[in-house]
């Protein structure tokens, strides 16, 4: 990192200028959007490891987070040496916030099924992330409840996988636009969740 600090800066500082325009443009589609300016955006290139020893001192990507406020899941954006997507909602959130999720799927399941069996969002994030559900009905569920298989979930999350030519190709921050508008229903379903 210190033969190559100077190059890292420069590159950091052009992504957060990227981060800018960009954090303008989805202001503009999103009428409830929370402006997030880059350099608030951005995640910090070092690795917590007083947490995780095991990892190196620097992260291999950059990690961006926008439009997020307070328990809000936000919209986010990783490119990286070897791997690159864009993705949104909440990630492993703590209890109160994953309880007041749940207790909207048995209030209105039917809305949030509607948004993820869509065929353009089913076409471009697939199914939402499934990573270590629950191997029984969350507690106040009965395990034969209508929606039962995503109230094991203990992630709301999807991700959309973006190759290398994306990225640095013409026509990016189109793209990753083109995935917030598709992403926008299942956020706003989660965040109206958390936030009643």
């Amino acid at each position: 990192m210190d033969l190559n600090r100077s190059y890292y800066h420069d590159v950091r500082d052009w992504y957060i200028d990227w981060l800018n325009g960009l954090d303008i443009e989805l202001g503009k589609i999103d009428p409830d959007y929370t402006y997030t300016p880059g350099r608030k955006a951005i995640n910090r290139i070092n690795n917590n490891l007083m947490f995780h020893p095991e990892k190196p001192t620097y992260k291999n990507h950059f990690g961006a987070g926008l439009d997020h406020e307070g328990k809000q899941g936000d919209f986010y954006i990783h490119l990286g040496t070897t791997e690159s997507f864009i993705a949104g909602g909440y990630w492993k959130p703590p209890t109160n916030t994953l309880t007041s999720i749940r207790e909207a799927l048995d209030y209105n399941g039917e809305e949030f099924v509607a948004i993820i069996e869509k065929p353009s969002f089913k076409a471009m994030f697939g199914s939402i992330i499934n990573q270590d559900p629950l191997k029984t009905a969350p507690k106040g569920f009965s395990k034969d409840h209508k929606y039962i298989n995503l109230l094991r979930h203990r992630t709301f999350a999807v991700s959309h996988d973006v190759s290398q030519q994306e990225v640095v190709g013409g026509g990016f921050k189109e793209k990753v636009i083109s995935v917030y508008k598709e992403m926008l229903p299942f956020r706003r379903y989660l965040n109206q969740a958390t936030t009643v």
